[in-house]
């Protein structure tokens, strides 16, 4: 799948217009529904490549790539069977049994991970995963998302020092969209 191909799917699979309230808090008229997206096999299998090749593209230093639960889970497993590298999971907080990990995985401390992420809005979810690998002696400074949603995010991942590259931007979707849901003629 080519990457206008990849681009469109994304669009058709993944594009919702209502009142959706986002993590951030926010209010949208459309939304980017990852699990719809990542759930599709023919759609998956090449945003694993694309992902791969963009951290290796990005920050050709990391060991293992990165990312925060739930969503991203699956788009790291993908990226990490088209790069071989293996992956680090971040929770939220410490679970509180079994090894009672906030970063689950094998790692060694000072490693370099590249995160990876589904949809960014304000990035705040994101910055709070790069301050938990940090925490845990690993180092960040990239991250990869699938869609970013241009509300904030950039901004908010160089306040940590990381640079966020999106494969997409939710205005170039938005109008693949526009075009799409016209009438011919």
């Amino acid at each position: 799948m080519n990457n206008e191909e990849l681009e469109q799917a994304l669009v058709e699979h993944g594009y919702l217009e209502g009142d959706f309230v986002l993590r951030s808090g926010k209010r949208s008229s459309f939304y980017f529904d990852k699990f719809r997206f990542e759930t599709q096999p023919d759609v998956l299998e090449p945003l694993g490549r694309r992902l791969a090749e963009a951290a290796q593209e990005h920050e050709p230093d990391a060991v293992r790539l990165a990312c925060p639960v739930l969503g991203a889970v699956v788009l790291a497993a993908a990226a990490s069977l088209a790069s071989r590298l293996p992956f680090v999971i971040v929770r939220d907080e410490a679970k509180e049994y079994g090894t009672a990990n906030r970063i689950e995985g094998a790692f060694e401390e000072g490693e370099r991970v590249c995160l990876i992420e589904d949809v960014v809005t304000s990035g705040g979810a994101l910055a709070r995963a790069v301050g938990a690998v940090r925490e845990a002696g690993l180092e960040c400074r990239t991250a990869i998302c699938v869609v970013d949603r241009e509300e904030g995010g950039v901004d908010a991942l160089a306040r940590v020092g990381v640079r966020l590259h999106p494969l997409y931007r939710a205005s170039s979707l938005l109008e693949l969209q526009k075009s799409a849901a016209k009438p011919l003629g």
